[in-house]
């Protein structure tokens, strides 16, 4: 099994290009099932979680040739032959129950295995069988399977009691096809849902309000084949910038989308850093400054987003001052906090509070991965340990970070992967 190797001191310096985002890219896969000839999506990132929908796609019969080089996938669901999404790809990514939606409104019917994905709480997929039967769906919860089916969705009202990001991408593609008009209230505003519904709308659906919390549905008969670019990925960025931010250094990101990152910048911002936005370039400077400690509410778009809250608990244990971290998203996305504290971390945990007082160095440990965001804090962390960091348990990070040891190398970290 891999492992990575940080060896700390390095201060960050140079450029970053950004890859396309994970958390976009997976619902648009799953969203190519919807049209009646090839769709086409470019800006794909090499992940380990692209790999398997493009399995899960290829299971269900659509045609699926894959570029990993120039980052392009198309998907022909003229194929598709079959409307079951089965444990063995399901169990180890939570997006996969994303072709539930799709195949329910194209096909008529759906098996989908409980999902997998990391272990940070529940989350529940009853917001994803509520909206759909809401649309008129025949849904059982049965032997592990979601089994639903449909003549023909009808338009309705989907009203979210909590927001969710996922149920709202799958009520939003089973839309498109149903008879009528759905209105979604209490959406998930993600830009990863705008971009969702951009590739939809290209796709031939018409969508309105995307990015908002109402979104307004008016399902058309057919969806035909298109051409999309993914989005840059936030997180990624969001990533990069920290890491600059910790090891006092100068990073622009490029090729990245500044104005979803809005709570992000304003954090690095309160923590010291100067932070320069030029069209698709971000760049953070510290002047070889050390960080000061902040405060972070986790909370759904446009507030601070909770992939970027284990990032930044890692500048806080090296910031000058004591910073809190309130976790409202999921109730167990504290796991690598026991980690960091091996590392030298200064932390203690109330619920879901987490106060980091920040101390003037880390020392280098064995460490391991408990979940994707958990992997690139413990990486964050042991740029400015002393002395070697062994991180294992990496295949969490190589779900959601396409190379991240040879871009942080580019910017002159000290990493490798080691076996």
């Amino acid at each position: 099994m891999d492992r990575i190797v940080v060896t700390g001191g390095a201060t960050l310096q140079g450029e970053v290009r950004i890859s396309g985002a994970k958390n976009a890219v997976l619902p648009i896969l799953c969203a190519t099932l919807l049209a009646d000839s090839p769709v086409e999506v470019t800006n794909v990132p090499h992940l380990h979680d692209v790999l398997t929908t493009a399995k899960l796609l290829s299971g269900l019969g659509a045609g699926v040739e894959h570029d990993v080089e120039s980052g392009r996938v198309t998907v022909d669901p003229r194929s598709v032959s079959s409307h079951v999404a089965p444990y063995e790809l399901v169990r180890t990514m939570r997006a996969s129950v994303l072709v539930l939606g799709p195949l329910l409104a194209r096909h008529g019917a759906a098996e989908v295995s409980l999902p997998g994905g990391c272990a940070i709480g529940a989350r529940p997929v009853d917001l994803h069988i509520k909206a759909l039967e809401a649309l008129g769906a025949r849904i059982t919860v049965e032997h592990g399977f979601i089994r639903a089916s449909a003549e023909r969705l009808r338009g309705g009202h989907v009203v979210f009691e909590t927001i969710s990001v996922g149920a709202t991408e799958n009520v939003l593609m089973a839309a498109t096809l149903a008879d009528g008009v759905t209105l979604i209230d209490n959406a998930a505003r993600e830009p990863e849902i705008v971009d969702l519904a951009e590739c939809l709308i290209a796709m031939g659906a018409d969508i309105r309000g995307a990015g908002t919390s109402r979104i307004e549905v008016r399902g058309v008969e057919r969806l035909h084949g298109a051409s999309h670019a993914v989005i840059a990925d936030r997180i990624e960025t969001g990533t990069f910038l920290v890491a600059a931010a910790m090891t006092r250094g100068r990073v622009t990101a490029v090729g990245a989308r500044p104005d979803t990152l809005g709570a992000v910048v304003e954090r690095l911002r309160h923590a010291g850093a100067s932070v320069e936005i030029d069209g698709d370039r971000i760049t953070v400077d510290m002047q070889g400054r050390r960080p000061r400690a902040i405060d972070i509410v986790t909370a759904p778009h446009p507030g601070f987003p909770t992939d970027m809250q284990a990032q930044f608990m890692a500048m806080n244990c090296i910031a000058e001052g004591t910073g809190t971290i309130d976790e409202t998203i999921f109730e167990n996305r504290f796991m690598h906090v026991s980690e960091l504290m091996r590392l030298g971390a200064v932390i203690d945990i109330d619920g879901p509070r987490a106060s980091v007082r920040g101390v003037e160095r880390l020392s280098g440990a064995p460490v391991m991965a408990t979940d994707l965001r958990a992997s690139a804090s413990l990486i964050l962390a042991g740029l400015v340990a002393e002395g070697e960091t062994l991180i294992d348990r990496i295949y969490h990070l190589d779900r959601g970070y396409e190379h991240i040891e040879r871009k942080l190398s580019g910017l002159g970290a000290q990493i490798r992967r080691v076996r």
